[in-house]
């Protein structure tokens, strides 16, 4: 991160910054999601948000 992206994200409010944290975490899922289709091409679109959904539940920081 350089300073410029830096200085921005200190002036944002802490409710833009939980904001941010939120479409990152959507975006996140997006991408799991995209990826299992991509693997699983047999899926139904129900299955790849059930396998998300286990995959985030099931995961560590």
């Amino acid at each position: 991160m350089d300073a410029e992206q830096k200085r921005v994200l200190r002036a944002k409010t802490p409710a833009e910054k939980l904001a941010l944290a939120e479409q990152l975490y959507w975006l996140a899922r997006d991408v799991k999601a995209a990826g299992l289709r991509a693997l699983h091409p047999d899926w139904n679109e129900e299955r790849v948000v059930r396998e998300v959904r286990a995959i985030f539940l099931a995961a560590h920081t």
